[in-house]
């Protein structure tokens, strides 16, 4: 269900009920249309705010935040990428939008994989950056940083827009041990 909420950081601002979250989205501009998914532990404009602007001269730029990212509430399990990716698939049904572009980076490229594998009807294109799809796939020491990592390794950039939007920091360590458990978990 969608719902005209607002968020005092942007006019375009919108909730909508999904699978159990208040999901964030935005939009942007008209054409045809590209959804936005941000990176781990990141936000909307954390990942995309500096290019926004201009795909939303060409696009109608739809931008999502994920469970317990930004704007978006949690649910009472664990993040994966294929729930990530049914996520945005129900925002788009609501929506009634089909035949997308998909622009993932990092872990938004991974949930963008998923709904192209497990709603392939939506998307018309998936444009990726800095995905993975094989563990085998990162830079060596990658997984063994992941079993040490601790919110204080987390950018700082990405603590602090963070608690902009949602000043509570016990929600922000939720969110980076959901992200930092759902890497850890990963399966090619």
């Amino acid at each position: 269900m969608i719902s005209n909420d607002k968020t005092p950081l942007s006019p375009n601002g919108q909730f909508a009920e999904v699978n159990g979250l208040k999901m964030y989205y935005e939009i942007h501009g008209t054409g045809a249309p590209l959804v936005l998914i941000h990176g781990g532990g990141s936000t909307l404009y954390t990942t995309f705010g500096k290019i926004l602007p201009l795909l939303a001269e060409t696009y109608q730029v739809i931008g999502v935040e994920l469970q317990a990212h930004g704007h978006t509430s949690d649910r009472d399990a664990p993040e994966s990428f294929e729930q990530d990716a049914d996520d945005v698939a129900e925002l788009l049904k609501q929506l009634n939008i089909s035949g997308v572009s998909i622009f993932g980076f990092s872990n938004g490229g991974n949930t963008a994989m998923q709904i192209a594998i497990r709603h392939p009807q939506l998307v018309k294109k998936l444009i990726l950056a800095s995905a993975f799809y094989k563990r085998e796939g990162m830079f060596p020491g990658f997984w063994d940083f992941m079993h040490n990592a601790c919110l204080d390794n987390m950018p700082k950039i990405y603590q602090d827009e963070f608690l902009k939007i949602n000043n509570n920091p016990a929600a922000l360590q939720t969110m980076h041990d959901k992200d930092l458990q759902r890497m850890l978990t990963f399966q090619d």
